[in-house]
């Protein structure tokens, strides 16, 4: 292993570190960042870190050489080997290290990876903690010493902490899961199968090409195989996972989709009564069917930027009970700890059904109506898109319009919304639109479509 010089900066992003295997990260630049970081939590003070990766073909030799990084600095590691990122988030709570590495590239295509990381207790860094980071491994001034290495199993103090958690009713539910190949494949099967419900599986062999479909459990063109399988088993729900466990996706019991934010009105609507405080945390991305719904439940709504490592420290310094984001990204802190785990957010949705005699398409009676465009992406350059969104930020002032700019631009109508936000994950920018009608969202879209092709050439 040798120090990277010619570090590619552009990985260095809004939540994480991510790019292309080989071409933009390599195994002497993850040996690079193992130096940075061991030599900055050693300066915090810190003796050990907790280490672990997801099943991407690339994910071993990454982690190998991170991890030679880590202990040259003379930081212990606790190694956790192939995991998901939720059982890594349990690591450290269990263990009471909040130093931490996940090796991951979470839904990206096959070809990516990177780093999830954390220096302390506050959790993940995100924007300016990432860019300051990379300003430290450009230094180079990395410490120096002999770390040792302690491999580590967390997978029945995982299956535990959910053992203790549920409280199942007398119907037994039958649920599709689909773990996408993804690193779910380790333990979705054997997890679910402790309660009484009846599990099917399908992409339930881990591998790290994702042979059957793009590893992201919110785009709903990538569930058609989990929408036919719950058709044909006549199965009460379908649950998909994405590459590293983190987030989710469900399908109705009529192989409808059904989005993270009606998910969210169905959880809300569950423990509101259960729960001392009754706020509740959404993204920007989220329809405003939500906030129509906590609002009509008799509680408050909280609109916050997008980004995990953003939402999921908001939850914790609000001290919710509940909160999420479009993404998938959910956190339960009304009897669980408070980080990312599709595996529970999909086992709340089965003890839910499990306790009442209601289909998954019933639970969603009474939502407000919207109509609401996916998520598009437009492709722009890392050292572009934020100016794009600048401009469309000018325009919107100059035409007078209500906006939030808490994450890119958001524009509020009487009648709906458009979203225009950089992507922190890729060179995108990001839209969104909603509307009461399917004609003023065609007239919503069409605005700020144009907006973004004129200034994005």
């Amino acid at each position: 292993m040798k120090i990277k010089e010619n570090i590619k900066q552009n990985i260095f992003r809004g939540y994480d570190i991510r790019g292309v295997y080989p071409q933009e990260i390599d195994e002497d630049t993850a040996y690079t960042i193992g130096l940075g970081f061991g030599s900055h939590i050693k300066e915090l003070g810190k003796t050990t870190c907790i280490v672990g990766h997801d099943n991407r073909l690339s994910s071993p030799n990454l982690y190998e050489a991170l991890i030679e990084g880590i202990k040259e600095t003379g930081i212990h590691i606790i190694t956790l080997g192939l995991c998901t990122t939720p059982m890594y988030y349990y690591a450290c709570i269990k263990l009471n290290i909040f130093s931490g590495v996940m090796v991951t590239a979470s839904h990206n295509p096959k070809d990516d990876n990177g780093f999830k990381f954390a220096f302390d207790e506050t959790g993940n860094c995100k924007g300016q903690e990432i860019k300051d980071f990379l300003s430290y491994i450009l230094k180079g001034n990395f410490q120096r010493g002999e770390g040792k290495i302690t491999p580590y199993d967390i997978t029945e103090d995982y299956f535990n902490l959910f053992k203790s958690n549920f409280h199942f009713g007398n119907r037994k539910v039958k649920v599709v899961i689909d773990p996408g190949n993804g690193t779910t494949s380790i333990i979705a099967e054997k997890l679910y199968q402790m309660f009484p419900i009846d599990v099917v599986t399908i992409n339930g062999k881990s591998d790290g090409t994702f042979p059957n479909h793009h590893p992201d459990p919110c785009v709903e063109k990538n569930l058609e195989q989990l929408k036919q399988k719950v058709k044909e088993e006549h199965a009460d729900i379908g649950l998909a996972f994405d590459g590293d466990g983190d987030r989710m996706g469900i399908v109705s019991n009529l192989g409808t989709f059904i989005p993270t934010d009606q998910y969210m009105i169905i959880i809300i609507r569950d423990i509101i009564d259960k729960v001392e405080k009754k706020v509740f945390l959404y993204d920007v991305k989220c329809s405003k069917s939500l906030s129509d719904e906590i609002e009509k439940l008799g509680g408050k709504g909280i609109c916050y930027r997008t980004g995990n490592s953003y939402t999921k420290a908001k939850v914790k310094e609000e001290d919710l009970p509940f909160g999420g984001e479009l993404s998938g990204h959910v956190y339960f802190r009304d009897r669980f700890l408070g980080f990312d785990s599709g595996l529970y957010a999909g086992l709340r949705m089965l003890e839910i059904l499990s306790n009442t005699t209601k289909t998954t398409e019933e639970l969603l009676e009474g939502i407000e109506k919207y109509y609401a465009t996916e998520e598009m992406k437009f492709q722009s350059p890392d050292d572009k898109k934020f100016h794009v969104v600048e401009k469309v930020l000018d325009y919107v002032k100059e035409k007078k319009y209500s906006y939030l700019d808490i994450d890119g631009v958001k524009v509020l109508f009487d009648d709906g919304w458009a979203l225009i936000r950089c992507s922190n994950t890729g060179p995108n920018i990001t839209a969104r639109f909603e509307a009461k009608t399917k004609e003023r969202l065609a007239q919503i879209q069409e605005e700020f479509i144009k907006k973004i092709e004129e200034y994005n050439i």
